[in-house]
């Protein structure tokens, strides 16, 4: 007994996944669309329905549509259809879908499917441009094949030469719209394998472009009809079998048509393709690697394509405006620029960086052919081209000139002659940092670093603040700082060691051989040795202690140094994605960079300079009392403030505290609630009757009510009055957030008056975070105790992994270890969290004894989940 058709299609569909599962199995979607195609025949041979349709009178066929006419169809793809008919559709139509159809559906595949008439389907075409799009896809199954052929030869004659212009502008007008929306995925770490810049679909309007333009009828006619070269068309066939084969696996994974690759199956993905780790790469960020550099490879093929067939970014043809090279051997053809021969290049190789500075003065890209040469001759870039004073200059020109559409940097590094130029770049192309700091590949980040800091010289509002874009004016020698904007990073292609200072020997190798001066090596590498110097110091220590910005001052020296370290502090942030760069963050660097640069150009500030600053402060306030009694009270309330208060807060802040604290009476604590003006976050100003550990159940608080800590400042007055200040995230459903807040205020209340256990509350909340893992990674919590950085204060930085209480956790141990908390700051490193904590003793005194060092470590990381842990003291930070 014959199976049924669909228990064989099942059959055969689970032996053909399980090939791709125990191997490769390169044919998958061809396989996977001949067992399709077996089905429909089959089914068309037997149907019971079909006789009844009188196929001669009214001929009919099943057509393939969409990834299945490519014959790409992929484990959960939908299986397109189009049963076509001469004349119209017959009523039985519905009772034949039911035979053909129905068990598809009830074994689980997707199938999507119309019936039509020739004239209904070309009437669609002409209207809705998905369907025409379809139909360009349109495969012969089975029936009668001279309908398909009737459908094929009348879409071209009525709709193709006819509105040829029409439709391709929608083609291109929907090409842009759909990189708008799903993004480069050459720059994202959860890239969308289909739809995004780069993806399979930028490969399918290649085609349709073809079928229009050339009357393409297989890929394999973009080679033979010259659209792309012999080694080309090799290339896109590996980098399309690569991500089909990512694709049929996150199918597999998820159990569902899936093309966003999301961080949690990536993991997985690089486990079930065999990757190994190597070179200091977990297999997963050398997946990404292979996918970032098969999407690169389809993305420029897809430009290279529209370029040359008259199409840049628009849905419209380009005017081709007369333009001239001014170089011997490069000429402009079509709006492109080419070599006039391939003899020319060999007689004089020093064409192959000209013409990218002639495509950065004239503004138009180079030629297929052109980008072709540059990479086949890329031999000829040798250490002599490389050390060439004139080639040097020409190559920083291009780094120095703003290009605020046209980049010409990635058009070096995508035909290779970046990597030829310094090869020592090679090592960070498509090189993966797997957090969810870090959005873009080494080599991608490296380059929008560049560009944001010559935004800086156009003076493009949209990238640069007015500091940056005067600063940038001021600096003398801006190729220094440029040069290290491109290499800041080159050390990660190195995985041994701390990759600034890896960077900057590899740095100071590049630019020896290339034979720059002393001082502009030294300036360079100081650069990228402390490009992270400025950022830590902003968001992991308290920038109102004038400690901290004369120890900043202390390791920079130099003004210029200073603004090229800033400039190249807030583009390196703000190329590394949202994470890094916020209002916030940027408020703080800014704030430190001013203090710093006051410093380098007036001296240290001496003491009777914060003297005079706290005495102006005290008189502005007293001068404005309204009574002599209210003077006499503020008068009084001046000998109870701190000395660092009195330093750190602004008149209207004093003022403010001032009234909050009048409000306190017999209460244990009184705060207040109000937006932040430079972001989306909360200023909570507590006014409490100070007490061991105040702090630590504040934060207690904020965890239970889902609160969020950014920044934290705690003053303690001498009548034992503590005014914490805390920055935060605005509580989840801000719709209600005066609720939450309110909820809060009791809460605290309870934990202050002794009612409410906080350990205890929180204990459920942190227990289901205790076995955790950060996107399947595991690094060692650190425990930082650094006695140098402050001379009053003990700082402690701990890097860990973010959790529920993770704040409470850590100061409830510093205050069972006896230890008052003064300034907290929060920060992010890449996956892990930085907690920093100034810290003394209850009797006021400083903790540097070996012995109190190691209990404080020793406490905390009991309280930490467990984990490998790599603990270090270490003198100051860098």
């Amino acid at each position: 007994m014959h199976k049924k058709p669909e228990k064989l299609l099942k059959q055969k569909t689970g032996q053909l996944i399980q090939s791709l599962l125990e191997e490769d199995a390169p044919a998958f979607l061809k396989e996977y669309t001949k067992i399709l195609d077996e089905y429909f025949h089959s089914s068309f041979e037997t149907s019971m329905v079909g006789p009844r349709m009188d196929i001669v009178k009214n001929p009919y066929a099943f057509i393939a549509l969409g990834g299945y006419g490519r014959e790409e169809q992929c484990v959960h793809s939908d299986v397109d259809l189009l049963f076509l008919f001469k004349h119209r559709v017959p009523n039985e139509a519905e009772n034949l879908i039911r035979e053909i159809v129905y068990p598809l559906w009830d074994i689980g595949l997707d199938v999507g499917y119309a019936t039509r008439s020739i004239e209904e389907s070309l009437s669609l075409a002409k209207k809705d441009f998905e369907v025409l799009t379809s139909l360009l896809d349109a495969r012969f199954i089975c029936g009668v094949s001279f309908l398909y052929s009737d459908l094929v030869e009348q879409l071209r004659k009525k709709i193709i030469n006819r509105q040829r212009g029409k439709i391709l502008g929608r083609l291109i007008e929907s090409n842009n719209e759909r990189h708008i929306h799903f993004g480069d995925s050459t720059y994202r770490l959860e890239p969308n394998l289909k739809e995004g810049q780069g993806g399979l679909r930028d490969y399918h309007t290649m085609l349709w472009l073809a079928q229009i333009e050339f009357k393409l009828k297989q890929p394999r006619d973009l080679e033979y009809f010259g659209m792309l070269s012999h080694k080309e068309f090799k290339a896109l066939t590996e980098a399309l079998s690569f991500i089909w084969n990512v694709r049929n696996r996150l199918h597999l994974i998820t159990g569902r048509k899936c093309d966003q690759l999301y961080f949690e199956n990536q993991i997985l993905l690089a486990e079930n393709l065999n990757f190994q780790q190597s070179n200091g790469q977990q297999p997963v960020e050398r997946f990404l690697g292979r996918l970032h550099s098969r999407m690169e490879f389809i993305k420029q093929q897809h430009l290279m394509f529209l370029y040359e067939l008259g199409y840049a970014t628009k849905g419209k043809p380009r005017k081709i405006p007369k333009k001239h090279s001014n170089i011997s051997g490069i000429e402009v053809i079509r709006d492109t620029l080419n070599f006039a021969s391939s003899e020319e290049i060999l007689k004089a190789p020093d064409l192959l960086l000209n013409i990218f500075e002639e495509s950065m003065r004239l503004k138009i890209p180079l030629s297929a052919e052109a980008k072709r040469m540059v990479n086949e001759f890329g031999y000829l870039i040798d250490a002599g081209f490389r050390t060439l004073p004139s080639n040097i200059r020409s190559f920083e020109r291009i780094l120095l000139t703003p290009a605020p559409t046209f980049n010409v940097l990635k058009e070096m590094l995508s035909t290779g002659f970046l990597v030829r130029f310094i090869p020592e770049f090679k090592a960070v192309v498509n090189r993966i940092q797997y957090d969810e700091y870090h959005l873009y590949p080494v080599d991608k980040h490296l380059l929008r670093t560049v560009q944001v800091i010559k935004n800086y010289a156009g003076g493009d509002d949209n990238s640069s603040d007015p500091l940056c874009f005067d600063l940038y004016k001021q600096l003398k020698n801006k190729k220094l700082l440029l040069w290290a904007a491109l290499l800041h990073d080159v050390g990660k292609g190195n995985p041994e060691g701390n990759h600034s200072q890896t960077g900057a020997k590899i740095t100071k190798a590049i630019l020896s051989e290339k034979g720059f001066k002393l001082s502009e090596i030294e300036t360079v590498s100081f650069l990228i040795e402390r490009h992270l110097f400025l950022i830590k110091a902003a968001t992991r220590r308290d920038i109102h202690d004038e400690e901290t910005a004369i120890f900043c001052a202390r390791i920079i020296k130099d003004i210029d140094r200073l603004k090229m370290l800033y400039l190249l502090t807030v583009a390196d942030s703000m190329a590394t994605g949202p994470k890094a760069w916020n209002d916030w963050i940027q408020t703080l660097l800014r704030d430190l960079f001013l203090k710093v640069l006051s410093i380098l150009e007036k001296g240290e500030l001496a003491s009777h300079e914060a003297v005079e600053a706290v005495e102006k402060k005290k008189d502005d306030i007293l001068s404005r009392a309204s009574s002599p009694e209210s003077k006499k009270e503020l008068e009084e309330l001046f000998d109870i403030f701190s000395p660092r208060y009195l330093l750190y807060a602004q008149e209207k802040q004093i003022i403010e505290d001032v009234k909050l604290y009048n409000r306190l009476g017999d209460k244990d604590f009184i705060w207040t609630i109000t937006k932040s003006d430079e972001a989306n976050t909360r200023i909570v100003k507590v006014c409490a009757k100070d007490r061991p550990g105040l702090f630590s159940k504040i934060s207690g608080i904020f965890t239970m009510n889902n609160i969020d800590i950014i920044d934290a400042q705690i003053f303690t007055w001498r009548n034992q009055i503590a005014v914490d200040i805390f920055n935060v995230k605005p509580p989840p459903e801000q719709l209600f957030e005066d609720e939450r807040w309110e909820r809060a205020e009791k809460n605290l209340q309870s934990a202050l008056s002794g009612d409410l256990h906080l350990a205890k509350a929180l204990g459920e909340k942190m227990a289901a975070y205790r076995s955790f893992q950060t996107l399947g990674l595991t690094r060692p919590h650190k425990i930082v105790v650094d006695n140098d950085s402050s001379s009053f204060f003990t700082i402690i930085e701990v890097f860990t992994y973010d959790f529920p209480g993770l704040l409470f956790t850590i100061t409830d141990a510093l205050f069972r270890c006896k230890l008052d908390i003064w300034v907290a700051k929060i920060a992010t490193k890449v996956d892990q969290v930085v907690d920093v904590f100034y810290v003394r003793d209850f009797d006021g005194q400083k903790v540097d004894s070996p012995d109190q060092v190691a209990a404080i470590k020793d406490a905390i990381e009991k309280r930490l989940p467990d984990a490998s842990s790599k603990q270090e003291a270490r003198g100051t930070y860098s």
